[in-house]
């Protein structure tokens, strides 16, 4: 590669998936070569979450568009940038702005995720998407597919795991600190409303909305304005699993090395077992309350383990006691702002020596019994790298990692396989018995009907 190489250049040949991780004549990588040139970035979904973006990303890249179906929910922002290009269809954007954009986030509505993403990372865009990563455990595939094949900077918006806490809990974990782990809780106690059929009725599409583009690859459908709640409907949402899931699981995930199942040789014929319990089947929406039960295989010195995710804890039978049991409120975990005997999400990993509990966005972590930790060394990471700031220091991650050509612990390579773990959970609950998924060829084995649930059918147009 020419000393001369531009950011365009490199961007350019990084698409064709052969320039991203090569070294430069003076030993410099090529990302590193750019490193005080900033990033062009397009915010696709500038409302709700993505007012986030709007604020962050002209602190540690330039903004260059923005795009939203959703005029009212985007209006701080369209007024925040009055001279910013804007735009309706993310498709559009990327065909007119495609030397222009060198990055894009992506907070729109979860069934919209993948589509985004995907279409920008095959452009050779570096991509940032908030959780939960994808609706189904097809798109989480994809995602991670196509970030490894572009050699790509990518990002689930999990910004827990770019704080001390997460990083030093993972390690922890890894290190043997809690001895073998056997058990993981995960939990959201907040309720779910079960919705038991679709909107009667067609209201009049607001001026401010672009109903067909809000829909995306969905069947259309007259407009009604429940559809806009759209985080527990399954077409459009992905529930608290994936929700809060993304956040309060990380840390497991992480030390307990789940990522290998995934590379695993083909010949293991490893498989991951999940059931689940419900408070009632429901294709339409979430059930009021679910019990996810995860039977993983072991990894390397790693034994067995039992996962498991409770969504609506509060109304799950038994379930915030047994919570309360696990976390042991005598040790002071408690989150101020909640005043139940539980948080509205977390985690619990019980190891032989003891347990750690995490707060719902892993921004920080406790042992359950400190006094059997006396003298570990719970503050810096040792082998994570930190970064600073709080939210910003995501996004700054993200894009160092653009410069530098290595990965982010969110990673879709590594959030991908995550995602695909916890919509299997979506999947278990829709179905009655024991699934077994395969991890390396991505397809539940022994029940056809739950194998088919782990994609989904797509609009003219909006194909995958």
């Amino acid at each position: 590669m020419a000393r001369g190489v531009t950011r365009r250049t490199f961007l350019e040949e990084a698409a064709l998936g052969g320039a991203g991780w090569l070294v430069l004549a003076d030993g410099r990588s090529a990302r590193a070569y750019a490193a005080n040139d900033r990033f062009n970035v397009a915010v696709i979904g500038c409302g709700g979450r993505g007012r986030r973006f709007v604020e962050a990303i002209p602190k540690v890249a330039d903004l260059v568009a923005l795009c939203d179906v959703n005029g009212k929910r985007a209006e701080e922002a369209l007024k925040a940038h009055p001279d910013l290009p804007k735009f309706h269809d993310f498709r559009e954007m990327l065909d007119r702005m495609d030397k222009e954009i060198d990055a894009v986030t992506v907070a729109t509505p979860d069934h919209t995720h993948a589509q985004a993403s995907v279409m920008a990372m095959r452009r050779g865009k570096h991509a940032y998407c908030e959780k939960g990563l994808t609706r189904t455990v097809h798109e989480a595939r994809l995602m991670r597919k196509v970030a490894e094949e572009k050699r790509l900077a990518t990002q689930m918006g999990n910004q827990g795991s770019s704080c001390r806490s997460a990083r030093r809990g993972m390690e922890l974990i890894q290190d043997g600190v809690l001895g073998e782990v056997k058990e993981v809780i995960a939990w959201a106690a907040l309720p779910v409303v079960s919705r038991d059929e679709a909107p009667k009725g067609e209201q009049k599409i607001p001026d401010y909305l672009q109903w067909d583009l809000w829909l995306g690859y969905a069947p259309y459908r007259p407009f009604h304005s429940q559809w806009l709640g759209w985080t527990q409907w399954r077409e459009f949402g992905n529930g608290w699993v994936g929700m809060w899931g993304s956040h309060g699981c990380f840390i497991a995930w992480n030390g307990l090395n789940m990522l290998s199942l995934w590379q695993a040789d083909p010949a293991e014929k490893v498989r991951i077992r999940v059931e689940a319990q419900v408070s009632e089947i429901n294709s339409l929406s979430y059930p009021r309350w679910e019990v996810v039960r995860y039977r993983i295989p072991a990894r390397g010195a790693q034994p067995p383990c039992d996962w498991t995710w409770v969504s609506g804890a509060a109304s799950a039978p038994g379930w915030m006691e047994k919570i309360e049991a696990a976390v042991e409120t005598k040790s002071g975990w408690r989150e101020k702002e909640w005043t139940k005997p539980v948080p509205h999400a977390g985690s619990v990993i019980v190891g032989s020596k003891g347990s750690l509990h995490g707060v719902a966005s892993n921004f920080s972590f406790s042992f359950v019994d400190p006094g059997k930790f006396k003298g570990v060394d719970a503050g810096t990471p040792k082998r994570y790298p930190l970064v600073p700031g709080e939210y910003e220091g995501h996004e700054a991650d993200w894009l160092r990692a653009a410069r530098d050509g290595r990965y982010t612990v969110s990673d879709f390579r590594n959030s991908g396989p995550y995602t695909e773990f916890l919509m299997l959970g979506n999947v278990a609950t829709r179905v009655e018995g024991m699934l077994e998924y395969d991890p390396v060829e991505g397809r539940i084995t022994n029940n056809e009907r739950a194998n088919a649930l782990l994609t989904c059918e797509r609009r003219k147009g909006w194909e995958l």
